[in-house]
């Protein structure tokens, strides 16, 4: 199966205002202002989870409507990412990074000034859509401004920011709530994006346009489905998988949003003009299988963090800051090798760096859930963190180089669109799935009220009685065992990753 895109019977790229543009000399200040954007976007997908208590007591509101604040960005988030990528082809990168920074910004200071919780979670819709905005010009501008043999140390660098702020955000949230209060979760956003404004503006070349047509159909469509089984499968467990209201349910929402994605994929294949998601990127066997192994990272990412941290605070005792300092050697090993991965990827083959990460990843889980007991020493759990940050880092970059380094530039926006929502919907799928299996595994060891919150307000003011801590922690440890698995499927996808063009051919197609 061939991986350049120009061998494929490929759609007719739009017509663009002039030739394409050249490599910059020097593309790293434009990558920079850009990452500083994408790095607060993906702390806030984790920072409001510290300030749950914080919340309900602000507002006196119960625990569901407080987690919508967290669910509700997430969905406005992870829905548009197809659209937003595409509009990057269309209108280009720069533009629409600057106009979600603004959505985001704007909505962040909305957030922390609002007096309700409905106020809250309408702010959070807008800044996720913000959010999607900014994500998927991140890769395609490295797309388009890094040659492709360049590219890896570029997503390397992308791949850490990603890895750092999973970890940033709960330390983040815990510090700014215990010293400031809960607003500045959302006001710290602020001057963080004026100046990302002033870099974006000043730094990231304008770059040109591609797309003259638009495929509203795919729009409605993709939007459609995308909301109906992203929100079935994320809030699939508040309503216990039943009626939400009327004659609406978890299940009928799944069934339409699945069967809508179905046509959604016919029209794409029948839409000779221009379609929101070009079919001739599957053509590309890296593409393909690094969205396949990113989506089991996306699930094992998000559903290993619930457990751990339930277990730190709850087992251990801990506040939500320590607690997200027991994975800090995961942040620090990501900066540190940020750099000599991503020369790596530009010279290795990416099955070798891609493989050998994925399954570091699947052991230091298994690792860390088998030290997930009462216990457990804590120089233990930060060597199996070290361990987990030093195989994701071989993990992000070459992942993403391998689904981008091949796409014309024509296609950037589009293929980094298709990248990230397979990524967010590895992560809804590993919320949801990690909440079902914590709740059947406490239920094993600890009884029906363990499972339905019990053992949560047993803890009180710090950890868990001790007659209760061993059965808790065995039930979390159990849990952990589900993300060690998912992502060796990602593992099996990279072992069939093609060598990329420079490290098989002496003479380069410059343009990819």
């Amino acid at each position: 199966m061939s991986t350049d895109p120009a061998a494929e019977p490929a759609i007719t790229p739009a017509r663009a205002s002039g030739p394409e543009d050249p490599y910059p000399d020097n593309p790293w200040p434009a990558l920079w202002a850009l990452v500083l954007g994408f790095f607060m976007i993906l702390v806030d997908s984790t920072i409001v989870s510290v300030a749950t208590p914080a919340l309900m007591s602000a507002f006196d509101a119960d625990i569901n409507s407080v987690l919508w604040v967290t669910s509700a960005y997430l969905l406005a988030y992870a829905v548009p990412l197809l659209i937003t990528g595409r509009l990057g082809d269309r209108i280009g990168p720069k533009w629409v990074y600057l106009a979600g920074l603004t959505l985001f910004t704007l909505s962040s200071l909305w957030c922390g000034l609002t007096g309700s919780i409905a106020g809250l979670v309408t702010a959070r819709v807008v800044q996720g859509l913000g959010a999607s905005l900014m994500t998927p010009q991140t890769m395609s501008v490295i797309t388009r401004t890094f040659p492709p043999q360049r590219r890896g140390s570029a997503m390397a660098l992308w791949g850490a920011t990603a890895g750092v702020a999973t970890l940033v955000g709960p330390i983040l949230g815990g510090f700014l709530i215990d010293h400031l209060g809960w607003e500045w979760i959302f006001f710290i956003n602020v001057p963080v994006g004026l100046l990302g404004f002033v870099l974006v503006w000043r730094l990231v070349p304008a770059l040109r346009t591609h797309a003259h047509s638009f495929d509203w159909i795919g729009v409605a469509l993709s939007a459609v489905g995308l909301f109906c089984a992203v929100f079935a499968i994320q809030e699939g467990q508040t309503y216990d998988w039943g009626t939400i209201t009327g004659v609406i349910s978890v299940p009928l929402l799944l069934a339409v949003g699945g069967a809508l994605l179905l046509v959604f994929i016919w029209w794409q294949a029948r839409n000779r003009r221009e379609p929101l998601v070009p079919l001739s990127l599957f053509r590309d066997r890296n593409f393909s299988l690094s969205n396949t192994a990113i989506t089991t990272v996306g699930f094992a990412m998000t559903a290993l963090m619930y457990p751990f941290m339930l277990y730190a605070q709850l087992v251990r005792g801990l506040s939500p800051t320590r607690a997200a300092l027991l994975l800090a050697p995961q942040a620090v090993m990501s900066i540190i090798l940020a750099r000599p991965v991503g020369r790596l990827v530009d010279r290795v083959h990416p099955r070798l760096l891609a493989a050998s990460g994925l399954v570091g990843v699947s052991l230091s889980t298994f690792a860390l859930s088998r030290l997930m007991t009462p216990d457990s020493p804590t120089w233990a759990v930060l060597l199996a963190a070290t361990a987990f940050g030093t195989a994701s880092s071989f993990v992000w970059g070459p992942l993403a180089t391998s689904a981008n380094r091949n796409l014309p530039h024509h296609l950037a926006g589009a293929g980094s669109g298709v990248y990230n929502t397979t990524r967010q919907i590895g992560a809804v799928l590993g919320s949801a799935a990690i909440a079902v299996l914590m709740e059947s595994r406490l239920a094993a060891h600890l009884g029906e009220r363990a499972a339905s919150g019990g053992a949560e307000s047993m803890a009180g003011g710090g950890g868990l009685p001790a007659p209760v801590r061993e059965g808790f922690s065995a039930a979390l440890s159990e849990a952990m065992l589900l993300p060690a698995a998912i992502v060796l499927i990602g593992f099996v996808a990279a072992l069939f990753f093609e060598a990329p063009h420079h490290l098989r051919e002496p003479a380069e197609r410059p343009g990819g």
